[in-house]
């Protein structure tokens, strides 16, 4: 797709807009507490926007849509709608409990529940996860849905004499490098302060460019006209349009989503990752925070509307010329946006990487400084000193980021959605099982959370590595041990949790602690807001209609 003057213009202004802003919103900061939590002075609706932002990158436009290009459909959308859900409870039951205890990062809260060294086990698990999953794959999916939208491997072709291969290459490294060059310069800078103004303009694009681009494809359905388009979609491809699916289906079964292994890395994802919890860590008070998860609640049940039902829409009109589903949406994007709109749209999935990779590297950044580098190599640290430890690293991750994120070009098979949400497998039940069952059993001891977050790894490297390396035998015990191995993951990753919730309270039975942690108390606000248990009530019942519609 070729780039006109405006479409250059426009996303200049962009990127423009974005840098001076966030530098302006970095430069008030002062503290340590500023530049990691924007000194806890968030109010909602820049918590929700973040949220959303943070969350959203080309991980949805390229691996969610491709899911819903493939056999998968409209299911996958349930990663979209139970998230709703599974923030209402997080303000309920989960921030109350964070933000009275005054913590910067969710690691810090296991050592005051458990020991340091629980803390830092799970500050090892998240920022390693963080930098070579994380945000190496929002950089190479990012890289991907830029150079197949904007035609920037044909440009180095043209431009340096390459063959197909070699310009596909180094065009995915010229990209990577652009964009977390631009994302990691102001991040450094400014902080979380920085990241959630940033935010603030790059999801507003993000959903503006989302809505344009599901209008656009409903029309070309229907020649001309949106409607046609709607009636066309909803009779020809009945067959995808279905979130329920049988108990047994490979990536989103029934059982998975309702009551079984799709809360596990809900809960850890927008309850317990320092990655989005950082935002509502920040806010001026519970009430804030509260009203700014609901409101990403309701944003978020929005999402499947921009990014899935258009990787259907690109099935319908371009199944025989897409290889490769990940490329479905930005595929269909070069098919169907008009000169004029291609720069909005580049800024908006610019917008879309940019905020989730910044998200990443702030949150590393932080779990550096605060769980490791100050509790472990320099406890005397003073306030600007982490202030400066924080921006080094910011740099550093950026590096070793934009430097892995090519190599997840080999691992790509079963695509991008898929492969991140499997490997957040390793660390997610070990991580809820030690929270929860923290919460659970008041007594429960440092072991048996230290137990929890050790186990969680290898009892998931037990359950899924066989699939992984074995061909399918014959029959016997073989097949039985390769069955298990290939069902859902997100069923190992239910079945691990249960396992790991027994043996913390194995362990507390047999020897718990002699009284209750007593957890330290904040100064701020944690008066709750009644209104947030109406609009949450609210937003369970209009998920609850929304499967019952699409059922």
């Amino acid at each position: 797709m070729a780039l006109t003057w405006v479409d250059g213009a426009v996303f200049a202004a962009f990127v423009l807009l974005v840098l001076g802003v966030s530098l302006t919103a970095g430069r008030k900061g002062k503290s340590s507490e500023d530049y990691f939590l924007a000194g806890r002075k968030l109010t909602w609706p820049l918590i929700g926007f973040s949220l959303i932002a943070a969350n959203i990158s080309t991980e949805h436009f390229v691996g969610m849509a491709g899911q819903a290009f493939g056999r998968v459909g409209l299911a996958i959308a349930s990663y979209e709608w139970m998230a709703a859900v599974t923030l209402v409870l997080v303000a309920w039951f989960f921030l109350p409990r964070f933000l009275s205890a005054g913590i910067y990062t969710m690691p810090e809260y296991l050592e005051y529940r458990y020991d340091s060294a629980a803390r830092s086990i799970m500050a090892g698990y998240i920022m390693v996860a963080y930098v070579v999953v994380l945000l190496a794959t929002v950089l190479y999916s990012g890289a991907i849905a830029m150079n197949a939208v904007f035609g920037i491997p044909e440009m180095f072709q043209a431009r340096f004499g390459m063959d197909g291969e070699q310009a596909e290459f180094y065009a995915l490294v010229f990209s990577i490098w652009m964009i977390g060059i631009i994302a990691g310069s102001y991040t450094a800078y400014g902080g979380l302060r920085s990241v959630v103004w940033a935010d603030l303009i790059q999801c507003s694009a993000l959903l503006l460019g989302g809505v344009v681009v599901f209008y656009l494809g409903l029309k070309t359905m229907g020649e001309g006209s949106v409607f046609e388009g709607w009636s066309r979609f909803t009779t020809t491809h009945s067959d995808k349009l279905h979130v329920i699916r049988p108990w047994n289906d490979p990536d989103v079964p029934w059982v998975a989503v309702f009551i079984g292994g799709l809360w596990i890395p809900n809960i850890f994802y927008w309850g317990l990752n320092q990655f989005i919890t950082q935002r509502t860590l920040g806010a001026k008070s519970l009430s804030e925070g509260q009203r700014g998860i609901l409101f990403a609640a309701l944003i978020k049940l929005t999402i499947p509307f921009i990014i899935v039902l258009p990787g259907i829409i690109a099935y319908d009109l371009y199944a025989s010329e897409i290889t490769n589903a990940d490329s479905a949406y930005p595929y269909m994007l070069g098919k169907i946006l008009p000169p004029s709109l291609r720069g909005v749209m580049l800024a908006a999935l610019a917008g879309a990487v940019i905020s989730t990779f910044n998200s990443g590297l702030n949150s590393a950044s932080t779990i550096f400084t605060i769980d490791i580098y100050s509790k472990h190599i320099n406890p005397s640290v003073t306030s600007r000193q982490q202030m400066r430890i924080g921006r080094i690293m910011t740099l550093v991750f950026v590096v070793i980021a934009c430097s892995w994120a090519p190599m997840i070009w080999k691992m790509r098979d079963g695509g991008v959605f898929k492969y991140i949400q499997e490997i957040w497998g390793f660390i997610s039940p070990g991580i809820v099982a030690a929270f929860v069952g923290g919460l659970v059993w008041p007594r429960a001891s440092a072991k048996a959370g230290k137990t929890a977050l050790v186990l969680g790894p290898v009892f998931y490297a037990v359950c899924r590595m066989p699939g992984w390396f074995m061909n399918e035998p014959a029959g016997g015990p073989a097949k039985l041990l390769y069955d298990f191995s290939t069902m859902a993951f997100l069923h190992h990753m239910f079945i691990i949790f249960v396992a790991l919730m027994a043996v913390v309270g194995v362990m507390t039975a047999l020897k718990p602690m002699e009284k209750p942690v007593t957890m330290p108390k904040s100064e701020l606000d944690v008066t709750p807001d009644p209104l947030v248990y109406i609009g949450g009530t609210g937003i369970i019942v209009i998920t609850a209609i929304i499967y019952y519609i699409w059922r």
